[in-house]
């Protein structure tokens, strides 16, 4: 025990971040009037911390082993000294590569994919308010000027989707992974389109479809409570968009994803697919626990692919990429938006998960909520992590198609018109 405690004290002095740590005897080591002070009960997390394993001082934090007391935005500054130097982790072996796909495979049947959404989104919908936007848009903001708040950010980035798909009114717009409908409501509002959104989770069903009707929308705009998979082929789309929703798909099933977007796009039309993507080549995921913890408390299910994985899966679909733009340092700030945001209104959080989940699940899921959002607003600053926004065509086949002869689509091959 004393050389993990002395292991602990090493990696609180190379880490030049103040920390006051309490250990399970009542012995305090580090700095006695840091900020940031947390306070272990249990000895299985001393071992963790002074292996750098945060992701299991993080479960500790939710099941009530660790105390964590100060600002989150220090608290990562701790955690990130505390951390390897090197945290994603290698390519997996071929053997380890095959398991995951297999296991991939397995864990996204349309039951477990609902089952892992609901676990997710249906936690509490008044929850959700106290930290996003009046909107409610649960993806990465677009951040055009340093002092733009989280709302005007959420409603840049509607503009630029519905702005790089080139939407027109009129157009049969899809959107895949709805959320709570901003996105929709923005886009049929704003851009005039025949609307049609898609989500597993009921809360969100129910929240936009009462949307629907208070804004007399009822004419140009519906939400499904659907699969992707079961989406009809026969009807097809102008323009489509996934947002914040791939994450959730599996590596396994990631091409059949991209075919099936193709086969509910126009010839010639126009999709955006705007998710989450791993640093790491060839499978390599965040190590330290971090996946593990976001696996258990946060998104069951949920898997992310390098871009140049992501890349490939929708050109073997049949999809021809255009355009491609990271917008990682946006997630950061978006993240720590939140953050800040509920860290404002942890009584108020408490209560509302203590009415739907009981006091003791309530207030797990609000330790892990606090985690989440400030380990990822960290994971996206340091790149572990990243943002990719792709547009793509379904090529039509006609070399004449579009303004320029050869396009196959009505894709500009500029971004002009994006920015005009």
């Amino acid at each position: 025990m004393t050389r993990l405690v002395n292991l602990i004290e090493e990696r609180i002095a190379a880490a030049g971040v103040p920390l006051s740590l309490g250990l399970p005897s009542g012995e305090w080591v580090g700095s006695p009037n840091a900020k940031v002070k947390i306070k272990l009960h249990d000895a299985r997390d001393i071992a963790s911390l002074a292996l750098g394993r945060v992701g299991a001082v993080g479960e500790g934090f939710v099941e009530g082993r660790v105390d964590i007391e100060g600002p989150m935005r220090d608290a990562m500054d701790v955690a990130a000294g505390m951390m390897p130097s090197t945290v994603v982790g290698p390519p997996p072996s071929l053997w380890t590569r095959l398991i995951l796909k297999i296991g991939s495979y397995l864990n996204h049947t349309r039951a477990k994919d609902a089952e892992q959404i609901q676990f997710h989104y249906d936690v509490s919908d008044d929850f959700y308010a106290l930290w996003l936007d009046p909107r409610r848009v649960y993806s990465c903001a677009y951040y055009l000027l340093p002092d733009t708040t989280l709302a005007e950010a959420q409603a840049a980035k509607l503009d630029l989707i519905c702005r790089k798909l080139d939407l027109k009114s009129g157009e049969r717009f899809l959107d895949i992974g709805a959320g709570w409908g901003g996105l929709l409501i923005w886009a049929a509002e704003n851009y005039g389109v025949e609307a049609t959104g898609i989500t597993l989770s009921k809360n969100q069903f129910a929240h936009v479809s009462r949307l629907i009707e208070d804004k007399g929308l009822g004419n140009r705009v519906r939400v499904k409570l659907l699969d992707y998979r079961d989406l009809n082929g026969g009807e097809v789309y102008d323009k489509i968009a996934s947002i914040g929703m791939f994450e959730h798909v599996g590596a396994a099933k990631m091409r059949g994803y991209f075919a099936k977007m193709k086969s509910l796009l126009e010839p010639g039309k126009v999709l955006m697919n705007h998710g989450i993507t791993s640093s790491g080549l060839d499978g390599a995921q965040i190590g330290s626990g971090l996946g593990d913890f976001i696996e258990r408390y946060i998104f069951p299910g949920g898997e992310l692919l390098h871009i140049s994985q992501v890349l490939r899966e929708a050109a073997a679909a049949g999809l021809e990429t255009v355009d491609v733009e990271n917008l990682r340092p946006h997630y950061a700030k978006t993240l720590w938006a939140w953050s800040d945001a509920l860290e404002a209104q942890l009584a108020e959080a408490e209560r509302v998960l203590t009415a739907t989940a009981g006091k003791e699940r309530g207030g797990k899921i609000l330790r892990a909520y606090r985690l989440y959002l400030a380990g990822c607003a960290m994971a996206f600053e340091h790149g572990w992590v990243a943002l990719h926004q792709i547009l793509a065509v379904n090529p039509s086949g006609d070399v004449a198609t579009g303004a320029l002869r050869g396009a196959q689509s009505d894709y500009p091959f500029k971004r002009n018109y994006i920015y005009s």
